[in-house]
């Protein structure tokens, strides 16, 4: 009995072996498929409307601008009969007009010099603050802040923001975003109206 194991072992061990050897000598024959996931975003991407959000996936963010943002850059755009004109932006300012602010973020704990020129978000994040938003447009409500200084317009101005109200402001609501500073203030991260 213990020789007819050992065969038994033995004849199975020698038919693995075969089996492994030809596996590695002829390869499985088996190709991977193509990757055609370039191919299809591309297809998929020429059939949606040119828009000027800056990251896939806003129009769903705080539900603010899809439909209105869709040829938005187009020349000669009229909104409701009036035409179009872009409004200077902070960010041109020549650089001998830049004014410095002193801007505490409450919620942070930090008390920053920001430039006149620059949003309120992008000076809060280059000095290493995890500032929210979303769109950095002024299309939804992610980096919504309160100024508990006043009305929010006393403190900022805001370029090509369409989200919030006059109240809103009023009540001291600003979109980090596309806040330009204009004077010292207090203000509170992540506070929407």
């Amino acid at each position: 009995m213990a020789v007819i194991s050992l065969v038994g072992v033995g004849a199975g061990l020698v038919l693995v072996l075969l089996v492994v050897a030809l596996h590695y000598s002829k390869g499985t024959g088996w190709e991977p498929t193509a990757d055609i996931t370039q191919e299809v975003l591309e297809r998929r991407a020429a059939t949606v409307a040119e828009t000027d959000f800056p990251e896939p996936m806003n129009r769903s963010i705080g539900g603010g601008g899809g439909v209105a943002a869709v040829g938005a850059g187009e020349e000669g755009a009229e909104l409701e009969g009036e035409e179009a004109e872009a409004e200077p932006s902070p960010a041109d300012m020549p650089e001998d007009e830049v004014e410095y602010f002193e801007v505490e973020f409450v919620k942070q704990g930090e008390t920053i010099e920001l430039a006149s020129n620059e949003t309120v978000l992008d000076q809060g994040e280059d000095a290493g603050m995890d500032l929210p938003y979303a769109c950095r447009q002024g299309s939804c409500v992610s980096c919504a802040a309160k100024i508990t200084d006043g009305p929010a317009g006393e403190y900022i101005t805001h370029h090509t923001q369409e989200t919030l109200s006059d109240e809103e402001m009023d009540n001291g609501y600003t979109l980090t975003c596309v806040a330009y500073p204009k004077a010292d203030f207090t203000i509170e991260t992540g506070e929407a109206p």
